[in-house]
C-alpha cells in the first residue's frame, strides 16, 4: 500500500490545531443561516461557493436584513479584499505550478493557509503544492462539515458560543507556529496579552489593538538589532 508523502501529512497536522478555533464560527455561521431567513440549502451551499467565514457571514447577515442584492455583494467584496494581497504574494509560487493548480488554488486560499504558506520552508515546488492542497481541504472538509451541523443544531446552539475569544485563539495559533527567535517570543507574548485583554471589545477591534502592538515591538526590536 503507498503511503502518503511527508509533508501531506505534515500539512495536516499544521492545519488540524488551527481549525478548532474557526468550530465555533462554522457552528455560529449555520445558527445565522437558520435566523437569517434564508433557506437552509442555499445558505449551506455558500460553504461550498464563496468558502470564506468572515464574507459568507456578510453576505447571509445583510441578505437576512433585506439588504438591496448591490449592496450584499460590493460589502462581501470589501471584507474579502485582503485576499489580493495574498495573491500578489503567493503569485511567484504559482507560476511555476501547473495550469491546473493555478485554477484550483486559490479556491482555498484563506487567511490560515496562506499563513501556513509562509511559516513552513517549501522551496520544492511540488511540496508547495502538495502542502498547500492539503492544508486548504483539509480546512475546507471540516469548514463545510461544522457550517451544516451548524444549521441542524441551531436550536441548541447557545447564543454565547465563545466567538470573541475563538477569534483571538485562531490568530494566536498562527502567531505562535511563526516564532522562530527570542525576539519573536516576546513579540508573540505581549501581542497575545493585549488581544486577550482587549477580546471583548465589539467588532473585533481588540485583535486590531494587539494587531498594532504586534507591529510596534517587532519594530522596536528590528530598530534596537539594527
Amino acid at each position: 500500500m503507498k503511503t502518503l508523502p511527508p509533508i501531506v501529512r505534515v500539512a495536516f497536522t499544521d492545519m488540524l490545531p488551527l481549525f478548532l478555533p474557526a468550530l465555533p464560527f462554522a457552528l455560529l455561521f449555520g445558527v445565522m443561516v437558520v435566523e437569517s431567513g434564508v433557506p437552509h440549502l442555499l445558505g449551506w451551499s455558500s460553504s461550498f461557493i464563496m468558502f470564506g467565514g468572515s464574507a459568507q457571514m456578510t453576505l447571509i447577515t445583510l441578505v437576512g436584513e433585506g439588504a438591496a442584492v448591490s449592496a450584499a455583494i460590493t460589502t462581501t467584496l470589501i471584507v474579502t479584499a485582503r485576499h489580493i494581497l495574498y495573491s500578489v504574494t503567493l503569485a511567484p509560487r504559482f507560476q511555476v505550478q501547473p495550469r491546473w493548480f493555478r485554477w484550483l488554488g486559490p479556491y482555498v486560499l484563506i487567511d490560515q493557509v496562506f499563513a501556513l504558506t509562509q511559516i513552513r520552508d517549501l522551496s520544492d515546488d511540488d511540496d508547495f503544492r502538495r502542502y498547500y492542497l492539503t492544508a486548504g481541504f483539509t480546512f475546507w472538509a471540516m469548514w463545510v462539515l461544522f457550517t451544516g451541523l451548524g444549521i441542524v443544531l441551531a436550536p441548541v446552539i447557545p447564543e454565547d458560543i465563545g466567538i470573541e475569544i475563538a477569534i483571538t485563539l485562531m490568530f494566536l495559533g498562527l502567531l505562535l507556529m511563526a516564532i522562530r527567535r527570542r525576539a519573536q517570543v516576546v513579540t508573540a507574548v505581549i501581542s497575545a496579552a493585549v488581544a486577550l485583554w482587549f477580546a471583548h471589545l465589539d467588532n473585533q477591534v481588540g485583535l486590531i489593538i494587539g494587531v498594532v502592538a504586534s507591529l510596534s515591538v517587532a519594530t522596536l526590536a528590528e530598530w534596537r538589532k539594527a
